[in-house]
């Protein structure tokens, strides 16, 4: 062979080499994998249509209430007609065909017959099903009621227990809010215990659910009463004050009556009821004048400019030591309060025993005797001046007159003959006893009412 038929026989065999691995590359080896990408015949249509069709009828035939309901697919829609009860089986049919694979849509055409057989007998059959289990489980629900009613009585006995209750509790207020809130434990004992027995877990947890629910949004609606309640109980621990005590509480004065669990009851000094919620008093500033029985009253009296006020000084708290039941000590005391320019302002200030004097009484007693000591010593009280221009017919100014109030225009020896004679020895105005006039209304008031006080004598007052 020549070189150029041995090159030509070359090139065949490589050509012829190159196909053949091409076509083993395109074949799959046995036992591997098609490629994943490659496009996969479906299978026909009306297999799938039949398939879908025949599955939606076998479920329907299960179901008594949708047996007249025919099925028709095409292209995957689902066509139900026939007939049911009412729109909750026309429902529940779409429903199920919705719920199949290869399902595209459903049309629905079922007609709704409302007839009374179709609507009726199923609650019926219902009602006679949920009566049967009723009926079985009568002695388990007997049971659980029994069970029931025992714990509660127990629950009722126990907050009943008032000498437990009281040796705990500091006041009959929070003793009777511990025996309810174990009344109300020992119910939900019960209920729990019950439900547990029946086997109504579930219904457990929603009771309790709601309960809480429903005692949050109570809490919302009564949070006045709330903070009235609890301020109650805060006032029951503390005690403030005592039944009759003179008390303030931020601008109402009067007697306490009573402290009950919604509202503190004073009598005013005029003999009214006041009934002030406890939340207000919780909260209120409270000045008591019977906690201690000594009390200061102090009174200004004016002089002449003229006069000595120290003197003047003097002279009124030696007549302020002389009233009867008028402390020593601390003794009265007296300042010049303010110098003007034609008076000068005097303080008296003296301590007296609330317990066998009546503040207002001795105050006005004192205030008497003082100024007619200062009177007698010569000293002069300041009265109103009045200065009077006149004028003449012609127009011409007339000579200023200086005059006095009228009760200047007495005598001297007018006033001070009144003063000698003084008031009868018995005069019921030096009677400086204190008046229990009030205290008698607020112990016939307490004794005739029944309503329970949390006041307790038997605790410190803080």
């Amino acid at each position: 062979m020549t070189r150029l038929q041995l090159s030509q026989l070359a090139f065949i065999l490589l050509t012829l080499s190159v196909s053949i691995s091409g076509a083993h590359a395109e074949q799959p080896a046995e036992g591997q994998a098609a490629d994943p990408t490659s496009v996969i015949e479906a299978a026909p249509r009306a297999l799938a249509d039949q398939t879908i069709q025949k599955r939606i009828e076998d479920i329907y035939a299960q179901i008594d209430a949708l047996a007249k309901v025919d099925v028709s697919v095409q292209e995957g829609v689902v066509t139900l007609s026939g007939q049911v009860s009412n729109d909750a089986q026309a429902q529940r049919a779409l429903g199920l065909a919705n719920r199949l694979e290869g399902v595209v849509t459903v049309e629905d055409e079922i007609e709704r017959t409302l007839d009374v057989e179709g609507n009726v007998i199923p609650i019926l059959d219902q009602f006679a099903a949920k009566l049967k289990l009723w009926m079985r489980a009568w002695p388990l629900m007997m049971l659980s009621s029994l069970v029931f009613v025992c714990i509660a009585f127990v629950g009722h006995r126990f907050a009943n227990w008032g000498a437990l209750w009281n040796r705990v509790a500091p006041n009959i207020f929070l003793a009777e809010l511990m025996a309810q809130a174990m009344r109300v434990a020992f119910l939900i004992l019960g209920l729990v215990v019950a439900l547990n027995l029946l086997g109504a877990t579930t219904l457990m947890g929603t009771i309790l659910g709601g309960a809480g629910l429903l005692g949050l949004a109570i809490g919302f609606a009564v949070r006045d009463t709330m903070e009235n309640y609890i301020s109650s109980i805060m006032l029951s621990l503390r005690q403030p004050f005592r039944a009759n005590d003179h008390v303030v509480i931020n601008e109402h004065e009067g007697k306490v009556v009573r402290l009950t669990s919604r509202a503190t009851i004073l009598m005013t000094l005029a003999g009214n009821h006041l009934r002030i919620p406890n939340s207000m008093v919780y909260k209120a500033v409270i000045l008591n004048y019977t906690r201690n029985p000594e009390r200061r009253f102090e009174f200004d009296l004016g002089i002449d400019a003229a006069d000595d006020p120290v003197a003047a000084m003097a002279t009124g708290l030696e007549a302020i030591r002389g009233i009867e039941h008028m402390i020593a000590d601390p003794g009265p005391n007296a300042i010049i309060k303010t110098v003007g320019d034609s008076t000068i302002v005097i303080t008296f200030m003296a301590w007296m025993d609330q317990t066998i004097s009546d503040f207002g009484k001795m105050r006005s007693l004192a205030i008497k005797v003082a100024k007619d000591a200062i009177e007698q010593g010569g000293f002069t009280l300041p009265e109103p001046l009045y200065r009077v221009r006149l004028e003449d017919v012609s127009g011409r100014l007339a000579v200023p007159q200086v005059g006095s109030h009228p009760e200047a225009t007495r005598s001297v020896a007018e006033k001070e003959n009144r003063q000698k004679a003084g008031a009868p020895p018995n005069d019921p105005v030096l009677d400086v006893s204190p008046d229990r006039h009030i205290e008698e209304m607020v112990n016939d008031e307490r004794s005739q009412s029944g309503d329970t006080d949390l006041l307790d004598s038997a605790r410190p007052v803080e």
